[in-house]
């Protein structure tokens, strides 16, 4: 591990606790803890983050907002069953999810719920507040994980669930990452807090198959100067996901994020869209076609075609893990405002930075060398303890 098992332990807030990519997050940091399995796909655990500061994964204390009421032993058996966890493992760290469940507090709004924002805000800041109390925590990170929401559609519409609990966060003291396409902090009441508050946020949309090719390949095509003419795709996924990304009005939040890494990297917008379609029979497996067109040397035209097939949950929960080490490191070190240096993780990032692959990890691995060197108890490990004392507030 790269922390030593004798600094604090942080908590690890999830909205949208008992969906897939969170299960998947707790039973593979439990794994990963047993030694049943290596940390694959974890950035944080290879060489260039030993001495970064990062807390232990076995360190991390879990819990989370959901409006679903399915255990998560027995979402994990589930998705056991189809193929996303691997057998047996969800049997063997029973107890850490049994554990990370008892954690889990009911989201909103739901159906029927009479609260309003104030309400559910002061309710959601209320439980996380309670979550760093009775753990004695000097943190907790809120990732957001759960299902993508429609965009907002104006400035006098209801504030979205996702900025919701990105106000909640604020108000508890807890840096905050929206892993997803929804609005969350990006609102103009979420943003508008944040600058006030200066707590370390990262975001939006985990980049963790077809824009993760496409944040290579844009940038290989302006390198050698080759004219891509049209870039077209399709994504193929069931599961929450898909069934979320039917809407159209979601889809076109998703899709945003994909156009901005080729916009970036290219340094123009070529034809062609991505299309999302709900497969339920997939589960939680996704398939993203490419189709490239482009001009090489005297105009000859070519084409390249990739295709990536992989388990959603398990290309994201690696990502989160990272990013909730990394987010809890920068608040220890008094880090604030838009976590740029993060962009490696996600399709349309916040703050300033590069938009190629190669060029986000080398800032990602300059931004673990600044980790290291930062002081252990900066203004944010003061800010939070502040926060402990007098209740939350500000």
């Amino acid at each position: 591990m790269s922390a030593s098992l004798s600094r604090p332990r942080v908590g690890v807030w999830l909205i949208g606790a008992r969906g897939s990519v969170a299960t998947t997050v707790v039973t593979g940091c439990a794994a990963v803890t047993a030694g049943l399995h290596p940390p694959t796909g974890m950035v944080t655990e290879t060489a260039a983050f030993t001495g970064s500061g990062l807390p232990a994964l076995s360190d991390l204390v879990f819990g989370g907002h959901d409006t679903h009421d399915c255990p998560l032993p027995k979402r994990a058996e589930s998705l056991t069953a189809g193929g996303v966890l691997p057998p047996g493992v969800h049997t063997a760290v029973a107890a850490e999810l049994a554990v990370a469940d008892r954690e889990i507090r009911p989201g909103g709004p739901a159906p029927g719920d009479t609260r309003g924002e104030t309400e559910l805000i002061t309710a959601f800041s209320d439980d996380l507040r309670d979550f760093l109390h009775r753990h004695e925590l000097e943190r907790a990170v809120v990732v957001n994980v759960a299902s993508t929401e429609p965009a907002s559609p104006g400035p006098d519409a209801p504030l979205p669930a996702s900025t919701l609990y990105a106000l909640a966060a604020l108000r508890a003291g807890c840096p905050y990452v929206n892993f997803t396409p929804s609005e969350g902090m990006h609102h103009p009441v979420a943003a508008r807090e944040a600058q006030r508050d200066g707590l370390p946020h990262a975001g939006r949309d985990g980049k963790t198959g077809q824009t993760l090719l496409r944040a290579v390949l844009g940038p290989m095509f302006a390198q050698r100067a080759l004219t891509v003419r049209a870039w077209s795709g399709t994504n193929l996924l069931g599961g929450g996901d898909g069934a979320a990304l039917a809407d159209p009005a979601a889809a076109a939040a998703k899709n945003a994020g994909k156009e901005r890494v080729l916009a970036d990297t290219l340094g123009t917008v070529p034809e062609g869209e991505v299309h999302i379609d709900d497969v339920p029979a997939l589960g939680d497996w996704k398939t993203a076609w490419d189709h490239i067109a482009f001009d090489g040397f005297l105009g000859t035209r070519m084409i390249l075609q990739t295709i990536w097939q992989g388990c959603d949950s398990a290309l994201a929960a690696p990502l989160v893990l990272d990013l909730a080490r990394l987010t809890a490191r920068a608040h220890e070190a008094g880090m604030s405002g838009p976590l740029g240096a993060l962009g490696f993780y996600f399709k349309d990032p916040v703050g300033d930075g590069p938009s190629g692959l190669a060029q986000q990890y080398e800032e990602l691995v300059r931004f673990g060398r600044r980790l290291g060197e930062a002081d252990a108890d900066g203004p944010g490990t003061r800010a939070m303890r502040d926060t402990q004392e007098t209740g939350g507030a500000r």
